[in-house]
């Protein structure tokens, strides 16, 4: 339970997606859910409607991989799906829809630089760290101002805009890489309040039969 003072944020990375499966830079390169991210997210909807979360609305980005993971979710769960542009992932620019061996060949300057910095270097065409944090941070900004203090409520996205997220309602550097990692399928949950908030789940596929 929580208290009624609380919303409590599903944060819930999209299943395996055929980018995924052939290592790409995903960005906004828009590819479906292969077989297993569908089985992936299916255990997810199975979990949450099992252990009784009480999930009371669905979001997802636009993107089809999220897309295809918030309607498997919300038939499972009997709940309302709402998309929104603004939970997509980073714009990557050039890199988009590249595997990471393309990616090295064409720019191997730019990779240099990133495994050995903690600061990723500029990419051509990029969105931009202070354009992505203002447009996701202004989407949870609407999803949770649009319920009530006791709601429970499923954002499915991407680990790119559950990291710029949790940067910001943390205060940390939003140009520093990482420091969050989301597996595919992957449940965070994080409680909001008036006096502060609480991240109560990171990273957690135990529902994928791996223990985590």
């Amino acid at each position: 339970m929580i208290g009624g003072d609380c919303v409590r944020l599903l944060l819930i990375r999209h299943g395996e997606s055929q980018g995924n499966a052939e290592r790409r830079v995903q960005g906004w390169f828009d590819s479906p859910l292969t077989d297993t991210g569908r089985d992936q997210i299916r255990a997810l909807a199975r979990r949450l409607e099992k252990d009784g979360w009480g999930v009371t609305a669905l979001y997802a980005s636009t993107l089809r991989r999220a897309t295809e993971s918030g309607e498997i979710l919300a038939a499972t769960l009997g709940v309302p799906l709402v998309l929104d542009d603004r939970l997509r992932e980073y714009d990557i620019g050039v890199f988009t829809g590249l595997t990471w061996e393309e990616v090295k060949r064409r720019f191997p300057n730019l990779v240099a630089q990133w495994e050995t910095g903690s600061r990723r270097p500029p990419i051509p065409g990029e969105e931009g760290d202070s354009a992505f944090c203002t447009r996701v941070a202004a989407a949870f900004e609407d999803i949770v101002a649009a319920h009530p203090p006791e709601a429970t409520v499923g954002v499915v996205a991407h680990g790119g805009t559950f990291n710029v997220y949790l940067k910001h309602l943390l205060g940390l550097d939003i140009a520093m890489q990482g420091p969050f990692s989301f597996s595919n399928a992957a449940l965070n949950v994080v409680e909001l309040e008036k006096r502060g908030l609480r991240i109560t789940l990171l990273n957690d596929t135990c529902h994928l039969g791996n223990g985590e």
